[in-house]
């Protein structure tokens, strides 16, 4: 092989990131068209961008590494925050950064199989782009052990030993009753109305736990790096309606800066989804589908 030719086929390599692998339509809740390059520019305009995904989706996977992709290649001082990542294992991710594990050592030492268990190759092409790209991987999610806990016997169960990795209790809002609603209508599916409303305050109260804490992780990033934009992985019931993570990463965002922005994508939304609640406010910012080849 010739350097030239060396030379030719690393430029292509490269360029093969920035292309992207499948048409998309974008559209306002509205149901207004968007232009790509204007959803991308406006997204890279703020200060976080919540990506709301279906976790057994290739196809949203796919639309998160181009998104990240683009977003990086306008501006690459972005971080990447991961609901998938449970916040004890904040190191094992460093050390896949730094090169001192690979990507089999990560998958052990977060414990990922155990604490997410979802196909780990919907997620591993993103994370081979950070380590080519050196952007900070940001573990947000609560420790398990904590959820379920929360989950059995509610917020005031939590002893010292539990609070190391979540935000201070009393900083956790579980009032928004919009929110509690939307919950409750999952729980209430869910349990075929065998639930009971002590078993569904507990439910709730470690649903809010689980976005608190993200939030924090989120504002935290912001806080420390406040030019550094968070681009955040998440399950879309975390941020449908801005309910969950987004209201409260800009409540806890807004205490340190009067100019917070974020967005919020909903990726390859299903059909019928209702796109604003009672109260008008959008399922997201954008609506984002992966048009089939």
């Amino acid at each position: 092989m010739t350097s030239s030719f060396r030379a030719f086929l690393g430029s292509a390599i490269a360029l093969l990131w920035l292309l992207p692998a499948t048409a998309q339509t974008i559209t306002s809740p509205a149901g207004a068209p968007m232009q790509r390059e204007a959803v991308l520019s406006d997204l890279a305009s703020v200060d976080a961008v919540f990506l709301g995904e279906t976790h057994t989706s290739e196809a949203d996977h796919e639309a998160q590494l181009e998104i990240i992709q683009a977003l990086h290649d306008r501006d690459p001082n972005v971080a990447i925050g991961l609901e998938m990542f449970q916040r004890p294992f904040q190191a094992a991710l460093d050390r896949y950064l730094a090169g001192e594990i690979d990507e089999a050592q990560l998958r052990r030492e977060s414990e990922y199989d155990d604490r997410w268990g979802f196909d780990w190759e919907l997620y591993a092409p993103i994370l081979r782009f950070a380590r080519d790209r050196q952007i900070p991987l940001l573990a947000l999610n609560t420790p398990a052990e904590v959820t379920r806990k929360v989950a059995r016997q509610g917020l005031a169960s939590l002893d010292a030993d539990d609070l190391t990795y979540i935000p201070a209790i009393d900083s956790i809002d579980t009032e928004d009753p919009a929110y509690r609603g939307f919950i409750q209508a999952v729980f209430d599916s869910f349990h075929a109305g065998m639930g009971n409303s002590d078993g569904f305050d507990r439910f709730f109260q470690a649903q809010v736990l689980w976005d608190e804490t993200m939030a924090e992780g989120v504002a935290r990033s912001l806080a420390a790096e406040p030019e550094r934009q968070v681009i955040v992985l998440v399950g879309e019931g975390h941020t449908i309606y801005s309910y969950g993570l987004p209201s409260r990463v800009e409540r806890r965002a807004e205490a340190v800066s009067d100019d917070f922005e974020q967005r919020t994508v909903m990726l390859n939304p299903d059909d019928g989804v209702a796109l604003e609640d009672a109260a008008g406010t959008p399922i997201a910012d954008y609506l984002w589908t992966n048009e089939s080849p």
